[in-house]
């Protein structure tokens, strides 16, 4: 099969974005929410700054394209990763996996306001179904060992976290398509992600400064530094890296549908490694919140993340 390495890649790329839900599980337990995010940026760009010099991308922004990513970084890095470590505190991996499937919806409901696009049948259908689900994902869990209020509460941060990731893709394609008076040319995906990962890290940093001067400092637990071990160096520099070649090589779209895997990953891997409870009630959120997203997002591309 033509490019099969590269398929092969991203089915990795799903399976470790899966992984990153019990991760998070692990490290939000373990470590305080604002400062384990920070650590987790602090390997992230530190390796992706690495990356730029050795693939010989080292591009830097113009001043104009500096505001914009201090924005995309607030959203994308500072604003989904307090959501996400805060929401892994909460809610069980397998669920939180499910409910992050909205970043898609979310972001096409915001074009409709920010990008002048239009509201279809499609979009509004999906839009139900994915609601379906999310309501069977709150009120009928199988993860009833987590107090439903606490599950509620860690659904509604990871909600959060997507909102916040869609809002970041809408400020994304502005970028890249609006190319400001003192720059030759747009920046690439990466180099956003780069260098808005860079400024969310100095957001995260007065903050996590401010938890640790409070809560004190705790040396993480062996199994809290292997899951941000993990998020920093596979779900987020080499996933992103691979996500990227993808969309590069086959296309946005075909890259896309790789996503829907996230979710499948995310429930087996909470089951085998945190020992969280299966059941028909996620097949059937995951069939319509899935479904939905895929009727919505037919013949459109939009961001995704994944942990």
């Amino acid at each position: 099969m033509k490019h099969a390495s590269l398929h092969f890649k991203l089915v990795l790329v799903a399976a470790i974005w899966g992984l990153g839900w019990p991760a998070g599980r692990v490290v939000a337990a373990d470590v305080p929410p604002v400062t384990a995010a920070w650590i987790r940026y602090v390997m992230v760009v530190v390796l992706f700054l690495a990356y730029l010099k050795w693939s010989k991308q080292w591009i830097l922004p113009s001043r104009m394209q500096w505001r914009q990513i201090t924005w995309i970084g607030f959203f994308s890095t500072f604003l989904y990763q307090v959501l996400f470590m805060y929401g892994m505190g909460y809610t069980a991996a397998g669920d939180a996996s499910l409910m992050i499937t909205f970043n898609p919806l979310f972001t096409a409901i915001l074009a409709i306001f920010f990008l002048n696009e239009a509201m279809t049948r499609r979009l509004f259908g999906g839009l139900l179904m994915a609601l379906a689900g999310v309501a069977i994902l709150f009120l009928a869990s199988p993860n009833t060992d987590i107090p439903s209020m606490e599950r509620w509460i860690g659904n509604a941060f990871i909600a959060g976290a997507a909102l916040a990731w869609a809002s970041s893709t809408i400020l994304m394609k502005k970028v890249m398509t609006n190319v400001p008076d003192d720059a030759d040319a747009p920046l690439s995906p990466l180099h956003l992600t780069v260098w808005s990962s860079v400024v969310g890290f100095l957001i995260l940093t007065p903050w996590a400064g401010y938890e640790t001067y409070n809560l004190g400092f705790d040396a993480p637990s062996q199994g809290a530094w292997l899951g941000i071990v993990f998020l920093a160096v596979f779900s987020t520099v080499l996933a992103y890296v691979w996500f990227a070649d993808g969309i590069h090589t086959i296309g946005a779209g075909k890259s896309a549908f790789y996503v829907y895997l996230v979710p499948p990953f995310g429930i087996l891997s909470g089951w085998l490694l945190l020992d969280e409870k299966l059941g028909s009630s996620l097949l059937l959120a995951f069939s319509l919140i899935v479904g939905g997203v895929m009727l919505a997002q037919r013949n459109n591309i939009s961001g995704e993340q994944a942990s």
